[in-house]
């Protein structure tokens, strides 16, 4: 047994190796996937340094409400002459740092309950997946609706806590689902046989099998999440005391009547077209690491 886990080592970093050179492969094979990377990296960026670079509040000019798209104003100006592109940048923050928070509270927590589930099995199972079965029954939009009399959702940690406790379900399933085909594997009985612990050889050799699933996930749930924020804003049942994509849409559509007048028609199209290329650059990523961790579906 002690030569069979010394000579993974060895094992591990050669496919270490031949991974990332598969990462490297996969993006070059489709531009469209290298165009992925850009634009995470783009909203990363002005999520950080948006508002560094625009000033707050934002700048208004009384005289030019709804100004016509131009190179001063790329997006036209809103209903009090703001620039629209600076509140999407700005409005940037608020929704990635709440979709990136929901996913990590909405990832972990299910990671770590369908691994426990997954591999002690028994009792722990059934608890695990009883609390998970009803977690899926609670309705997440009443909910979140019952909750905003109550919460003002000033902070995106507070908006991503709430959605991923909402949202790690479905996670947990999926990875019990994966843990109970991992833990039948020679690797995971050659470490039983050594007397490891269960911690190691759940940390050690359980949870690297399945961080490509878990990073996939990640990014699935960050979507929802941007969804799940912008739609709410929209129906105005948060407050508006942040700017965000969402608020845009509201005021566009029932302040500045951009479904009926060409006037507020860019301060409603910017925060979509924000929202389709992030959008955009999930699936895109998505798809690359579809390929990189399945490789049935990898060309030739």
């Amino acid at each position: 047994m002690t030569a069979i886990l010394e000579n993974t080592a060895p094992v591990r970093v050669s496919t270490r190796r031949d991974f990332w050179r598969g990462v490297r492969r996969v993006l070059r094979r489709k531009p469209s996937r290298i165009a992925g990377v850009v634009i995470l990296a783009l909203f990363a960026l002005m999520a950080i340094f948006g508002p560094m670079v625009y000033p707050s509040p934002l700048p208004r000019d009384d005289d030019a409400l709804y100004a016509a798209p131009s190179l001063a104003h790329p997006f036209g100006t809103d209903f009090e002459g703001t620039d629209v592109l600076a509140l999407v940048v700005t409005g940037a923050r608020y929704v990635i740092l709440t979709g990136v928070a929901t996913a990590v509270i909405a990832v972990a927590l299910g990671t770590a309950l369908g691994l426990v589930a997954g591999f002690h099995r028994g009792r722990w199972d059934s608890v695990l997946m009883r609390l998970t079965d009803l977690q899926l029954t609670i309705p997440g939009l009443p909910l979140l609706l019952v909750l905003t009399t109550i919460w003002k959702f000033d902070s995106p940690l507070e908006m991503g806590l709430v959605l991923g406790l909402l949202g790690w379900g479905g996670v947990a399933r999926a990875v019990r689902s994966q843990t109970l085909s991992l833990r039948e594997r020679g690797f995971i009985e050659a470490a039983r046989g050594l007397g490891l612990s269960t911690r190691h050889i759940v940390i050690r050799e359980l949870l690297p099998g399945m961080a490509p699933y878990i990073a996939m996930n990640v990014l699935i749930a960050v979507t929802g999440a941007i969804y799940a924020q912008v739609g709410l804003f929209f129906l105005g049942v948060l407050p508006f005391d942040s700017n965000n994509w969402g608020v845009m849409l509201n005021l566009a559509v029932f302040g500045g009547g951009a479904l009926t007048s060409t006037a507020a028609l860019p301060y409603l199209l910017a925060p979509l077209l924000a929202i389709l290329l992030l959008t955009l650059g999930i699936v895109l990523i998505v798809d690359a690491m579809d390929e990189i961790f399945n490789p049935r579906l990898r060309e030739d």
